[in-house]
């Protein structure tokens, strides 16, 4: 009889709940529908704590603005009508039978834009994608900010969506992609965009995994303003780093938010956090009236929180606790990727950036929210081996694709641009090792066995054999010209499996019969456009691992061609050669400057005479943008110096030197006449504008100096000649 009258008590009082909530929801409903009447304010507490909330990772905090329960589900509908999108049902594929092209739509006359997203515009418009013609392009970008879609943020556009539609070539959002880092606002920070996106993708931070369309929508990091557009910051992880373990274990610095989504993890960290190994800090004080919403622990907290410097825990800590905050992202993500700091990710729902092609298992720690408490645990029992493997992981990941505004970007394109052309799409080894996959163009090859960056890895070896590529720029006119002594060497070595004449000169070819006879195949090519970048063209013709680069006039022996050949088969993704340069900084003019000068440092390795692999071609040709190559072809100078810059830049490695070779520069001196180069006056002030210009492209001095000279066994001992094996070098 007592269950009966208990039941009865219970289903009375859930009858009455359910009659107040719909009440709630129809006085609600009538709200909205009131013609002009006044927006009621917020009750006094929750308006002072909004209007004192301060922006992190979450957008700016300013006033709620109340939607109703039916304007919410118009969001939701809005939000999600495209959900099942993907490339085969919502993308124009015959847009991009051709070269893969971005498009901007001119932003309109006045219209403000965020730095954020502009620098998202400047590095699309640098890049070897941007075409001025909408006819041409296979993707669209929109030149409407639509980072920040926080309705209360001051980076918020209003009337964005009536905007976009206005757009003659918005076609619903069909090949467009529109960037953006805070969606939805306070209370529940709903993927709410403000407009309808229609079958556009969305390269999207803070992307939750149940609204997330794989293989359509691209998941972006979030990152702050400061952010670079170029260059970046370098990783903090040396070569050498060991012990891999550092001074803590796990660390923690940030905001605590008292109530709210995002509240539950922050609120318990103090659970975890010993102040010994584990320093997990949090503080209440944000926002202009935080004292009257402080709970028990804000005061302790708060004292806590002030002892320690977040950047030196940052630096000494193995593991780095990054847990979501008011949205699922955190700018902690790539604070911790930079410092080498093992991300350890609390973020249910999450879909991590670029996980289309990153694996996410080789740099961080994936937890769930729910077994905070189990961290410490999980943490400790991760081995040093492992550490270092996942630290080592985290250089890679930041260097390659999140260390500035221009990498996150055409990253984001470069993974679209594998969706589009799938027959020559990167794998995911070429993602998740180095270089990474912004530099292991499919337009070579898709098979890794081709790529010198994973010879050692995949313990294989390059081809025995190189092509001889001779750059000729003059006529011939006399049997004793320099071209016709160098073919000869060159053919005599067992190495050589071909001669290639790149005819770069204005007169036409010589006939056959002109050209000495060789043992090995010999080959004209006309250059294509006959300028100084088309050396490094990726002539099919070149079918060999190894490159020699000659220009018309180098003087090389047979021996010194066999020995460089030697060296380079052991460093196949480097420059090996015997010309030296170098670069240094000149304080007193703030540039970089570059010189000839003999000394015991070197970081560049000339092409007049030097070994690359055939991989520099098309990396030099499909990676670098046309107007670098226009100022080369402009100057007629600065190739050698620009293919340097790249392989350097790819490789994080200088070059090569081989053997001392003064001889090389006293001949190019003695047989300089009026109309080569090295006799030009302004060839060096050339030389100098060309490194700055090309590491203003660059965003970074990617040159790498070294001491290293690498010689012949026995090379000047004094040891009989009969011992030595390439005797005929210590002759020249």
């Amino acid at each position: 009889m007592q269950a009966k009258k208990r039941y009865l008590l219970v289903s009375a009082g859930a009858c009455a709940l359910l009659l107040a909530y719909a009440w709630t929801l129809r006085v609600a409903e009538l709200h909205t529908r009131l013609p002009q009447g006044p927006v009621l304010p917020a009750p006094p507490p929750l308006r002072s704590y909004l209007e004192g909330a301060e922006h992190e990772e979450d957008g700016p905090l300013l006033l709620h603005q109340h939607t109703s329960p039916r304007e919410r589900r118009d969001v939701h509908r809005n939000m999600y009508k495209s959900r099942r999108c993907r490339m085969e049902t919502c993308f124009d594929f015959s847009r991009c039978r051709h070269a893969f092209r971005v498009y901007v739509h001119p932003p309109a006359r006045g219209e403000a834009t965020s730095e954020g997203y502009r620098k998202v515009l400047a590095a699309i418009e640098e890049s070897r994608y941007r075409t001025r013609d909408p006819a041409e392009a296979c993707l669209f970008v929109l030149g409407v900010d639509t980072l920040d879609r926080d309705r209360l943020s001051p980076q918020y556009v209003p009337d964005a969506g009536g905007r976009i539609r206005a757009l003659p070539l918005w076609n619903e959002g069909r090949n467009h992609l529109v960037f953006n880092l805070y969606s939805g606002t306070w209370p529940d920070y709903a993927e709410d965009l403000g407009f309808d996106a229609g079958h556009a993708m969305l390269a999207k931070a803070s992307a939750d995994a149940g609204n997330f369309r794989p293989g359509f929508d691209v998941s972006i990091p979030l990152f702050p303003r400061e952010h670079p557009l170029k260059g970046g910051g370098r990783g903090r992880l040396t070569t050498n780093d060991v012990p891999p373990a550092r001074r803590y274990l796990l660390v923690f610095k940030g905001k605590r938010y008292l109530t709210g989504i995002g509240s539950e993890t922050r609120n318990a960290l103090h659970h975890v956090h010993n102040g010994d190994d584990v320093i997990l800090l949090t503080t209440c004080r944000h926002g202009k009236d935080w004292e009257k919403h402080k709970d028990g622990r804000c005061d302790r907290d708060n004292e806590e929180y002030g002892k320690f410097d977040y950047q030196e825990l940052l630096h000494n800590s193995t593991f780095c606790l990054v847990p979501r905050g008011r949205r699922l992202g955190s700018f902690r993500f790539l604070e911790a990727l930079q410092a080498a700091c093992i991300p350890v990710l609390l973020s249910n729902g999450w879909e991590l950036p670029f996980s289309e092609v990153i694996d996410w298992n080789k740099a961080a720690i994936i937890g769930d929210e729910r077994l905070l408490l189990q961290i410490p645990s999980i943490t400790r029992s991760v081995g040093a081996d492992r550490i270092l493997a996942l630290r080592q992981q985290t250089q890679l990941l930041w260097d390659s694709y999140f260390s500035s505004v221009s990498k996150i970007v055409l990253t984001t394109l470069e993974i679209i641009q594998d969706r589009i052309h799938t027959h020559m799409s990167r794998s995911k080894l070429m993602w998740n090792t180095l270089p990474g996959g912004l530099y292991a163009l499919p337009q070579f090859s898709t098979e890794p066995t081709l790529f010198p960056f994973y010879y050692g890895l995949l313990g294989i070896a390059p081809q025995q054999g190189f092509t001889a590529v001779i750059q000729a720029v003059t006529s011939l006119q006399s049997p004793l010209q320099p071209i016709l002594k160098l073919i000869i060497a060159v053919a005599k070595s067992k190495f050589c499996a071909q001669i290639v004449v790149l005819w770069n000169c204005d007169k036409a070819s010589p006939h056959q019969s002109k050209w000495p006879s060789v043992p090995v195949p010999f080959t004209v090519v006309e250059g294509r456009r006959k300028t100084m970048s088309g050396r490094f063209f990726p002539h099919d013709v070149i079918r060999t691992d190894a490159v020699l680069s000659l220009d018309e006039d180098s003087v090389l022996s047979t021996n010194e061609v066999d020995f460089a050949f030697i060296v380079w088969r052991s460093f196949p993704e480097r420059v090996v050669g015997y010309p030296a340069r170098s670069h240094y900084w000149d304080a007193g003019k703030e540039r970089w400057g570059y010189t000839s000068k003999w000394t015991n440092e070197y970081s560049m390795v000339l092409t007049g005479a030097a070994f690359y692999h055939r991989y520099g071609t098309p990396v030099h040709t499909h990676y670098l943008p046309a107007g670098l190559l226009a100022m080369v072809d402009e100057l007629a100078n600065c190739e050698d110096i620009l293919m340097n810059f790249l392989v350097s830049a790819v490789t994080k490695l200088p070059p090569i030197k081989v053997t001392q070779k003064k001889q090389y520069k006293e001949t190019m001196m003695q047989q300089g006449s009026k109309s080569s180069r090295w006799a030009d006056p302004d060839h060096f002030a050339q030389r100098q504008s060309c490194t700055n210009a090309f590491t203003d492209w660059f965003g970074f001095m990617p040159l790498v100096r070294s001491q290293l000279r690498l010689d012949p066994v026995l090379f000047k001992d004094q040891v009989s000649i009969l011992r030595k094996k390439y005797r005929d070098i210590e002759r020249l």
